[in-house]
């Protein structure tokens, strides 16, 4: 798989911090989804796990050999951290801002986009399906 990719990212916690689990979404050039992602990943709270959703879509995307991303999430906030539109301050988002620059140097462009929750209801389901599986 080449060219260009869309993922639809969200991360999610049960209290902030909490439980907390990511979905992730892969489409290529159709509209069925290429992979679909849903995980546990312990303890971290909603922006932490925001960027882990997109860490992971972005490791998914290289296995994929993308050459192209266009990346959709539901947190603003995040977005307009990633797009230098505001500043980060906390230092675990920090490193976690900086796992995600690192990752989308193996790719020849990577946009990152802000979209309404309701059009990314599949990320936000496979994020409550994990926290559901984990008991949590």
């Amino acid at each position: 798989m080449t060219g260009k990719l869309t993922i639809y990212t969200d991360g999610g916690a049960r209290g902030n911090p909490g439980p907390a689990a990511v979905g992730v979404v892969i489409y290529g050039s159709g509209e069925r989804p290429i992979r679909q992602i849903s995980e546990y990943i312990g303890n971290a709270t909603n922006n932490q796990a925001e960027y882990k959703a997109l860490i992971r879509g972005l490791n998914e995307a290289a296995l994929l050999d993308a050459k192209e991303l266009l990346c959709f999430l539901d947190s603003e906030l995040v977005v307009r951290q990633l797009i230098g539109k505001y500043k980060v301050k906390e230092p675990e988002l920090k490193t976690l801002i900086a796992e995600v620059l690192r990752l989308s140097n193996k790719f020849l462009r990577v946009d990152f986009k802000h979209v309404l929750r309701a059009k990314n209801k599949l990320a936000d389901k496979l994020v409550n399906e994990a926290l559901d599986k984990a008991g949590s």
